[in-house]
């Protein structure tokens, strides 16, 4: 057997004292631990408990980034302000900043937020998923390490650079966009290396600009493609969201951007950028007309005539809402090589990754 299920909770708990273990207060690692095991649960394992330590524990333990995330407010309107992270823990400074972005909104309907001296924020969903119990519709963007190259490059220059927007309905579920502006996510890559797993043809080409099915390929020195692919598959539009991604998270708030944003290193700071609105629905009609029309819209989707094969029309965001119900109760699966990554770092850090397993032994 390659993969073991554990209890999300369990990982979630594991987590909360792994970051203590490297100076991150209580508060601070449930919210960072919160959006790991989102990822996980929401099946987007590629920015969950794999990147524990790569991303968040081994650059905290070495002092690249700031366990205290440092927040601090450069300017501040009714409706925008634009705050510094302190070079803190993303995940943190991406949730403190959504918390005042709603707050604004609550007071005067819209608000936007720029970030910047930031790090990597984990999934974008989960912020723009904050604004949904306030009946606000959420949006969240950041700017990332460059690994994907423009339509004509072969060399990596801008950041996968995710968009999320969260918007509520009423008996349906939530549309949740949640996506990469390149084909796949870096983390998709590094999953397929993991797990021995050749890549699809048409999502990264190697160092020489060439098509390649090999993870290490793309890892080293070869660049993802925008979404959409090469030019013939129009995939200068992926280029496009992307290059809007890093104007919104990098120029606007005097963040790093295209190749300039790093990884936190005793040289350089990421000083990744984000950018967060969230628009109250109540400003422009009642929330109740507004979510039975999401519910008319949604199911009239699902209802199309369907193409032969395939038996169901999906809502952005309803496999993850399913799967993440499906997740809680069966548990998270995860391969055997990501297990001993976190024993790895377990030992390291003197917090033993040896957590009761729901599927067999891994022999830990």
């Amino acid at each position: 057997m390659e993969e073991f299920l554990f209890q999300a909770e369990d990982l979630h708990a594991y987590m909360i004292r792994f970051f203590q273990r490297v100076g991150v207060s209580r508060g601070d690692a449930k919210i960072t631990a919160d959006v790991l095991i989102t990822a996980d649960l929401r099946g987007i394992s590629s920015h969950g408990i794999i990147r524990l330590d790569s991303y968040y524990g081994m650059p905290l333990e070495q002092g690249y980034i700031d366990p205290r995330s440092p927040i601090h407010v450069i300017t501040e309107t009714p409706v925008t302000a634009l705050l510094d992270g302190g070079n803190g823990l993303g995940p943190v400074i991406a949730y403190r900043a959504m918390e005042r972005c709603i707050e604004k909104a609550n007071q005067s309907n819209v608000a936007f937020i720029a970030v910047r001296n930031s790090n990597h924020y984990g999934i974008a969903g989960y912020y723009a998923m904050m604004a949904l119990p306030q009946d606000m519709i959420g949006i969240s963007v950041s700017n990332s390490q460059p690994s994907v190259a423009p339509t004509h490059g072969r060399e990596a220059v801008l950041g996968t650079n995710p968009i999320s927007v969260a918007v509520p309905a009423g008996k349906e579920f939530p549309y949740v966009l949640d996506m990469a502006t390149s084909i796949v996510s870096i983390g998709r890559i590094v999953v397929h290396q993991k797990t021995g797993k050749e890549i699809p043809v048409g999502w990264a080409i190697d160092k020489s600009g060439q098509l390649t099915t090999d993870p290490a390929a793309v890892l080293n020195g070869g660049s993802l493609l925008p979404l959409g692919g090469d030019e013939i598959m129009r995939g200068y539009k992926g280029y496009g969201l992307m290059l809007l991604v890093d104007i919104l998270s990098g120029v606007l708030s005097g963040a790093a951007f295209g190749s300039d944003v790093g990884s936190p290193n005793k040289n350089k700071r990421a000083n990744v950028g984000h950018f967060f609105g969230a628009i109250k629905i109540s400003a422009f009609r009642s929330k109740e007309e507004f979510t039975a029309d999401m519910d008319r819209l949604i199911q009239r989707l699902k209802t199309t005539a369907l193409m032969p094969g395939q038996d169901r029309i999906y809502i952005h965001g309803e496999k993850e809402f399913e799967l993440a119900k499906q997740r809680r109760q069966e548990g998270i699966p995860l391969h055997i090589s990501i297990i001993r990554g976190l024993e790895d770092a377990g030992r390291r850090l003197g917090v033993k990754f040896d957590l009761p397993c729901k599927s067999g032994s891994y022999n830990s």
